[in-house]
C-alpha cells in the first residue's frame, strides 16, 4: 500500500543546494549520509545512485527527514526543482530503498588533517560542547539542509565538521564565527575559537 507522501523543496543559504523535506523519516538514526559520486553511492544508497544520473547533481546529503541536493552551475533551480521533487517523492512513495547501509566515515584527504584527527584526544568539555551543539546549533543547521559534527576540543579550539548544504556554503563562515562560536563562548569560558575541519 502506498503511503501518501508530501515533499516540499526549500531553498538553503547555499545557492547551489536545495533541501527536499519529506513528511516521514528517511533515516531512523541521528546519522547522516553524504555522497559525492555515483561510485560512492553504489551499495549504500539506491536513491543517491539514481539522483546522480541527473547530469547537474554534484552531491546528495541524506538526513532524518530531508535530502539536500547540490547542483553544478550548468542549470538554474527554476528548471529542475519540480522534476527533482517529483522524482524523490515518487521514489519514497513507491517504498524504494533510500539507504541500504550507512557509508563509512569519510577519510581525511591530507596527511596533515589525518595526523590531526589521530591526535584528537577526549577533553573534559566534550560532553558539554556536544550538548550545546545538539540543543542550540543542530536544529538551525538541519533547518538549512545541513549537519554539524563535533570533532574535538583542544587548547581552546573547538573543531567541527559541516555537512550537506553547510559544506562549501558562502555563509557558513559567518555561521561558524558569529553563531556557533558565540553560543559556545557564552556557555563555556574555555572556548576561544571554533574552526571547521575541511572534508
Amino acid at each position: 500500500m502506498n503511503v501518501p507522501i508530501t515533499l516540499y523543496a526549500e531553498m538553503t543559504p547555499n545557492p547551489a543546494t536545495m533541501k527536499f523535506v519529506a513528511n516521514k523519516y528517511l533515516i531512523m538514526s541521528e546519522k547522516t549520509a553524504e555522497f559525492y559520486s555515483v561510485a560512492e553511492a553504489k551499495g549504500y544508497s539506491p536513491l543517491a545512485e539514481e539522483l546522480f544520473k541527473f547530469p547537474f547533481v554534484k552531491s546528495v546529503f541524506i538526513s532524518s527527514n530531508f535530502i539536500t541536493v547540490t547542483k553544478n552551475e550548468s542549470i538554474t533551480w527554476d528548471y529542475i526543482t519540480m522534476e527533482l521533487r517529483e522524482f524523490i517523492k515518487n521514489w519514497i512513495q513507491e517504498g524504494k530503498d533510500i539507504l541500504i547501509q550507512m557509508p563509512a566515515e569519510r577519510p581525511q584527504p591530507s596527511k596533515e588533517s589525518m595526523v590531526e584527527q589521530k591526535s584528537y584526544a577526549p577533553s573534559e568539555f566534550d560532553d558539554a560542547i556536544r550538548n550545546i551543539l545538539d540543543e542550540f546549533v543542530r536544529p538551525a543547521v538541519e533547518n538549512d539542509g545541513g549537519a554539524i559534527e563535533f570533532r574535538n576540543f583542544h587548547e581552546g579550539v573547538v573543531t567541527v565538521m559541516l555537512k550537506g548544504s553547510c559544506a562549501g556554503c558562502p555563509s557558513s563562515t559567518v555561521t561558524l564565527k558569529h553563531g556557533i562560536e558565540t553560543i559556545l563562548k557564552q556557555h563555556i569560558a574555555e572556548v576561544k575559537e571554533v574552526v571547521a575541519e575541511n572534508e
